[in-house]
């Protein structure tokens, strides 16, 4: 039996066709010499569920579909139909009598619509295996497990107060794995993995065999942290947003380096007037972006808040992997949104790329930033900001920026005029 394999793109195929044949899990396992279970659960890890109706039926999941005598959910008295009948579902979001029905064929095997004999005629919630889907979502996954270190970052941080005071005092990596092996729960090649990717506060350094035995060649891991955060918070999420929201402006967000290991800026870009924030951190960390947004919704108040970052759009960097935080305040009120580029994407959000080169002028690529503090950052922000572009008939973002939303959140935001004359692009600006 070919145990311990991946399933293939043709194998998977086989396994649709034979479900819409209504063969059991047993002979499509005996077919590709697979174990049952490996089949059952291929099948319930990878279905599509479809909210589609009939031929001449829209969606209806409700129990009481068949005779159900309400009308004019939607408010419209001139209609003569039946909201069962609406191809809108309504029933589900407005009828207080609405009750969910899943087909009870689905509790048992082959759990799908594929292959029922009734599938023309049902109105319900449809359940489908596709070999194409499941493909898909396969390489998906395949891909994101070979990319590097995944951990997030309260993980990181757990592991961090175990493990780095006791290695600082000399200790071995496997001493403190067998001392605490029920605090840990990781495994101890997993762990040196993570010191040697710089995640703990302690280092190789720190641990005098590793740095006796020296570093073997190969290909760089990168830190990578657990990506349930995009769920709903996709581009495409994005874009159907802003259909449903056209007039809420846009902040898109992003990270500029130094050198590595060093400090590096948030920038927050103004997608209208173009006006662009900077600030200064230590670590790029998700609690220091985070740390960002709370003294801003202090410093501007909740309504300035809220006006001018209702929509921020980011890429897929591990220091925006904490989007509620920042989604929500202390009391749970919702004061923004969060949006996420999709991978390779720096088009998505052009017109911050385009700002930052502004910035390098200022300070050119690979320039440390551990020198700057943030009122050198504030100042080559507001020379910046004052500086006039063609795209905005000749004005300056400060100037479009105070015309829509005033001076005094401008002014709450460290952002200061500059006289013309005054302008300067040049690393001369920060020199002391």
């Amino acid at each position: 039996m070919n145990n311990f394999k991946h399933l293939s793109q043709e194998e998977r195929i086989l396994i649709e066709q034979r479900l819409i044949s209504r063969v059991p899990f047993k002979s499509i396992a005996r077919e590709l010499g697979k174990d049952p279970t490996t089949i059952a659960k291929e099948v319930k890890n990878h279905i599509q569920f479809r909210q589609t109706g009939c031929y001449g039926r829209a969606f209806n999941d409700c129990r009481y579909r068949f005779d159900c005598p309400v009308m004019h959910l939607c408010g419209n008295l001139r209609c003569r139909h039946y909201c069962r009948l609406c191809k809108s579902h309504m029933c589900s979001s407005l009828c207080h009598e609405y009750q969910k029905e899943i087909c009870s064929r689905l509790l048992k095997p082959p759990y799908v619509c594929n292959g029922c004999e009734v599938r023309q005629s049902c109105t319900l919630e449809k359940r489908i295996y596709s070999a194409k889907h499941a493909q898909k979502e396969y390489e998906t996954v395949r891909s994101e497990s070979r990319q590097g270190l995944q951990i997030t970052e309260q993980e990181a941080i757990r592991l961090d107060s175990i493990i780095s005071p006791l290695l600082m005092k000399g200790q071995s990596l496997h001493h403190i794995c067998i001392n605490h092996a029920d605090e840990i729960m990781f495994d101890e090649r997993t762990l040196y993995n993570y010191v040697d990717n710089g995640i703990f506060t302690a280092r190789n350094i720190n641990m005098p065999r590793v740095v006796r035995m020296g570093r073997r060649k190969k290909i760089k891991d990168r830190f990578k942290v657990d990506k349930s955060c995009r769920l709903g918070r996709t581009y495409q999420d994005f874009l159907k947003f802003m259909q449903e929201h056209p007039d809420l402006p846009v902040v898109e967000m992003d990270t500029l380096v130094g050198r590595p290991g060093g400090k590096v800026l948030l920038t927050l870009h103004f997608s209208v007037p173009q006006l662009m924030l900077a600030f200064i951190r230590d670590a790029n960390t998700s609690q220091s972006v985070i740390n960002i947004f709370e003294w801003l919704y202090l410093a501007l108040g909740p309504d300035i808040f809220c006006k001018l970052f209702p929509v921020l759009l980011c890429d897929n960097g591990s220091e925006f992997t904490n989007p509620s935080a920042i989604e929500y305040d202390s009391n749970g009120q919702q004061r923004t949104r969060i949006f996420y580029c999709d991978p390779q994407a720096p088009y998505q959000r052009a017109a911050s790329e385009n700002n930052h080169a502004l910035i390098r002028r200022i300070i050119p690529k690979g320039t440390s930033l551990d020198e700057f503090t943030q009122k050198d950052i504030n100042l080559m922000m507001s020379h910046i900001n004052s500086y006039s572009r063609l795209n905005l008939g000749d004005k300056t973002p400060y100037w479009v920026f105070a015309s829509l939303y005033g001076e005094e959140g401008l002014r709450r935001m460290n952002v200061e005029l500059i006289p013309p004359d005054k302008i300067t692009l040049h690393p001369s600006l920060l020199k002391k």
